[in-house]
């Protein structure tokens, strides 16, 4: 039976069996079992939910993975969510280790912030916790109205640098891009190491036109008041790609968030070994791996990519070799028995810099 002596429940939201491997691997290390539900697609492609047991009263968790069908993920979590609320239950808590559209968290011309967006969805569904890792950007906690424990997988990934890298003092912590130079840092700072900046046209083009600067029309309306005359903006243009410090000879650890499409990693893995570097590694938490990325990977000069499991990549490892994994279920699982028992959240983010 899924009831703790403690008297909280865990549930997954996911439709398909390779998203809730890690879901049991949570349960497994809380020692209690999954609770009964069924959550499935309709003839019509409705998402359906059907939980089997009383959750009156009781504190819940809901874990999610987001696959590559990330709308029919979040449709799962929102009716399950609801579900759980109607049936009476006193705490929801979401356990979203990726959380979605996280990259959609700025205005772009005449988008929308996306991120926000979900996050009203989310509360008024019914949950009024959320524990996720590495959110694209921190400031996307401020987007919800409950508390938001955005946990680390640093410590894990520098673990295994340490661990299985061989030679790892000889190696270099670089960033692909300036934006994402502070967690290279941090990286650098905690396992002793250099660390080097890539910058130029291979960098990621995230924050090009983001704050919707460029958004108003080009073309100025001649006719009636003309308005004030705004001084012309130069247009951005990015610089021959440089590679600042020295990688001569050393291993290359390249640090990320998310590893998506992976030109850009491609592109810096070249530019590094023209610049010596002898080994590359990817490090990133969410291995996304969309499209063609395993064969990419395969085909280019980096040597190994690590990612965590907070989302389901089994099938793009048996594609390309090159593609680890770390395990990251023992803090989910730590997250969850804390929030439960009351006890402070500080332990699971000793030594963490506000940068990481």
């Amino acid at each position: 039976m899924n009831v703790a002596k403690s008297g909280y429940r865990v549930f997954s939201a996911n439709s398909t069996a390779a998203c809730t491997e890690l879901a049991k691997k949570i349960t497994e290390r809380l020692g209690v079992e999954l609770g009964k539900s069924v959550v499935f697609q309709g003839p019509n492609r409705e998402t359906r939910v059907d939980v089997k047991e009383s959750v009156r009263g009781q504190t819940i968790f809901i874990i999610q993975t987001i696959p590559r069908d990330v709308n029919t993920a979040i449709m799962e979590l929102l009716i399950m969510a609801y579900a759980l609320k109607t049936s009476c239950a006193k705490n929801i808590i979401g356990v979203i280790p990726y959380f979605p559209y996280s990259k959609q968290c700025k205005m772009r011309k005449r988008g929308s912030i996306v991120c926000k967006l979900l996050a009203s969805m989310l509360a008024r569904a019914g949950l009024t916790h959320i524990i996720t890792m590495d959110l694209h950007q921190k400031e996307i906690q401020g987007f919800f109205s409950f508390p938001v424990d955005n946990l680390r997988a640093s410590p894990f990934l520098i673990q295994y640098i340490q661990e299985e890298i061989p030679d790892y003092r000889n190696a270099i912590i670089v960033a692909k891009s300036p934006a994402a130079a502070k967690r290279a840092q941090s990286y650098a700072e905690r396992l002793r190491l250099g660390l080097a900046v890539i910058h130029g046209e291979a960098q990621c083009a995230e924050s090009d036109m983001a704050d919707g600067r460029h958004s108003p029309p080009c073309v100025r309306n001649t006719t009636g008041h003309t308005g004030l005359e705004l001084p012309l903006m130069m247009a951005k243009e990015k610089p021959p790609i440089t590679v600042v410090g020295d990688v001569g000879g050393r291993i290359a650890i390249i640090v990320d968030d998310i590893i998506d499409d992976v030109g850009d990693f491609v592109a810096a893995a070249e530019i590094l070994k023209e610049r010596g570097a002898y080994k590359i590694y990817i490090m990133a938490t969410h291995g996304l791996l969309s499209a063609d990325a395993p064969r990419l990977i395969e085909e280019s000069a980096i040597d190994e990519v690590v990612v965590t499991n907070t989302v389901p990549h089994e099938v793009q490892k048996l594609q390309c070799p090159k593609i680890k994994t770390v395990d990251v279920s023992m803090i989910l699982a730590e997250a969850i028995r804390r929030i439960h028992n009351g006890e402070s959240m500080a332990y699971l983010f000793r030594n963490i810099t506000v940068d990481d």
